[in-house]
């Protein structure tokens, strides 16, 4: 039987505390069989980004105990940072790697869902590939308000209330959001100015829902810590819109308003076709192809 290999990429709402991240860390590696391949933590943001891989039942059981942790550790009524939040355990998202498809994914966050109701007593919402509404698939239509602002609308407005459980969300950990998606870029880029209203221009400028770049999602941050306005950013198809469209976007929009990039970073894991369509349009290598790549020819080769 061919090996099955799906990706579970969970962000929770802590990046300050180290204790607290190593215990959620902890809860996925004592899961034999999944992989630990990722572990960052933002301190501005205050959240931190998981990236587990294995086969599905065991990459599905570490994302619970991983959740299990982030429940009994982090209080979002304590919680601040420049990222928006719904949930302790914020986001966790199934993406298919190996002879997986999307639609088992979105079974698999289902089932996710279900058991972290049943057992933990946190609502969930269910996004993109998993939703259960077209007005839930995207991200930001559910999480819209953070956790202040929804634990009111929840009772006052039968739209916003969880998939499963509720209708008030969890007093301390507020609500899971679980989904399947395809491979997502996160990516920022930081400009050297502290006027977080540029980044916010920038982002209202660039993002797909206001006619900008397709498939990229994007807000204007502070980072207090470095004295930087970030340009936060999700790219949900990187072959449509690539690295450097976007990198060269903001940049181009940053000089119209006299700033210059500081920086740029991303966050988790990213595809090596994704840096080498940037390196080759900055090398403007003709007729490039990811099958040119070393390894993705030797992974081909050697899973076909």
């Amino acid at each position: 039987m061919a090996r099955r290999i799906i990706e579970c990429v969970p962000n929770f709402s802590e990046g300050r505390n180290p204790e607290t991240v190593a215990r959620i860390a902890d809860a996925v590696t004592s899961v034999p069989g999944v992989a630990l391949i990722g572990k960052e933590s933002d301190p501005d943001h205050n959240r931190s980004v998981l990236t587990i891989a294995g086969p599905p039942e065991a990459v599905s059981e570490a994302a619970f105990r991983a959740v299990q942790v982030a429940v009994q550790c982090i209080d979002l009524r304590c919680h601040q940072g420049v990222h928006p939040r719904l949930g302790a355990a914020d986001v966790v998202p199934f993406v298919p790697i190996l002879n997986t498809t999307l639609e088992e994914c979105a079974a698999y966050a289902h089932t996710f869902g279900r058991r972290v109701w049943n057992e933990l007593q946190v609502p969930v919402y269910f996004y993109e590939s998993a939703a259960l509404s077209e007005d839930r698939r995207r991200l930001e239509n559910v999480r819209r308000g953070g956790f202040e602002k929804v634990c009111e609308l929840v009772r006052q407005t039968p739209e916003r209330r969880p998939d499963l459980g509720g209708p008030d969300l969890h007093p301390s950990a507020g609500a899971v959001i679980a989904g399947a998606r395809k491979f997502l870029l996160a990516f920022n880029v930081n400009l050297d100015t502290e006027d977080v209203a540029i980044a916010r221009a920038i982002a209202v400028k660039i993002r797909a829902s206001s006619g900008g770049l397709p498939h990229v999602k994007a807000m204007g941050v502070l980072l207090a810590s470095r004295n930087l306005a970030q340009v936060s950013m999700n790219l949900t198809d990187f072959e449509v819109t690539p690295l450097h469209v976007v990198f060269e976007a903001v940049e181009r929009e940053a000089a119209l308003r006299g700033v210059r990039i500081a920086g740029s970073e991303v966050i988790g894991l990213m595809p090596a076709t994704a840096l080498a369509m940037a390196a080759a349009h900055a090398l403007r290598i003709e007729n490039f192809h990811s099958r040119q790549i070393l390894e993705n020819r030797l992974l081909s080769n050697l899973i076909d």
